[in-house]
């Protein structure tokens, strides 16, 4: 069904500070196959008073909020989710009537792929990273039953806040350990970032590692993951985060959830 935005149509939209094509193509093509009156439009704002007081205001629908806006977000909407609640970190807002709750399905996601790619619960794991999606992460695991896990964390404060609250250590280095699971939740990696080319840990800490998972969805092939499929590791891509948070978000928004096939056509479009 081709789509004809008039003015009955809902707009749904995605806040970050880089902004992509994954969600825009990903929401519009499923909106479009499954003949749903929704548009959706990838922003960037420096203004987030203003951006989320726009989607009260103007009546839209809802919002999928990434970096560096998932905590920010939170003292300006109006109930929290448990999956919020549990992590102080949000990623998604909907919208009714005015009435702004917000949810975080990036757990969903993390949760979703740890089983998927039957990763062991017993493995030692080291997690870069200490902002809102490393909240997101970290929790999963925990709850997933991860218990041998540290923090890497430049940032002292987050780091070892984030730690403490979940219950693992913190180091502001790797040093010298070579754990099983690598975790990347920075943007070192990330397409149109100061450290696009670089790898999240060094070489021979991957060359250690069993399974290497990169939270960074653009490129879906980062120099971590690249590295990790050169090495036979087993790799979790955050591409297939982003493509679960997304479908998660659409059944919020619309109270559709797609076919399985419809989901993995909507990816496949999303990525051409």
């Amino acid at each position: 069904m081709q789509m004809h935005p008039n003015k009955d149509t809902q707009l749904c939209m995605s806040l970050s500070a880089r902004p992509g094509n994954f969600g825009l193509r990903f929401h519009n093509h499923l909106y479009e196959q499954l003949g749903l009156n929704f548009y959706y439009k990838a922003f960037s704002s420096q203004d987030l008073p203003g951006a989320i007081g726009g989607i009260r205001a103007l009546g839209i629908r809802g919002c999928g909020v990434s970096m560096p806006f998932k905590e920010a977000a939170i003292a300006l909407v109006d109930e929290l989710d448990d999956s919020v609640q549990a992590i102080d970190s949000l990623n998604t807002i909907v919208n009714t009537d005015g009435h702004l709750k917000a949810y975080n399905t990036d757990y969903i996601a993390i949760e979703q792929l740890l089983k998927k790619h039957a990763v062991p619960k017993e493995s030692t794991f080291a997690l870069r990273g200490s902002g809102g999606m490393a909240k997101a992460v970290a929790s999963a695991l925990r709850d997933g039953g991860y218990a041998n896990g540290i923090i890497v964390a430049r940032n002292a404060t987050a780091g070892q806040a984030l730690a403490r609250n979940l219950g693992y250590e913190w180091q502001a280095q790797l040093a010298g350990l070579r754990p099983q699971m690598l975790i990347n939740v920075t943007p070192i990696g990330m397409t149109g970032g100061p450290e696009a080319d670089a790898l999240a840990f060094d070489a021979d800490v991957v060359e250690a590692a069993d399974t290497v998972f990169d939270v960074v969805a653009i490129p879906a092939e980062t120099p971590l993951i690249l590295r990790g499929r050169a090495e036979g590791k087993r790799v979790i891509t955050g591409l297939e985060v982003i493509a679960i948070q997304a479908l998660e978000q659409f059944v919020l928004y619309t109270g559709v959830r797609p076919t399985p096939e419809q989901f993995e056509k909507a990816v496949a479009f999303a990525r051409a």
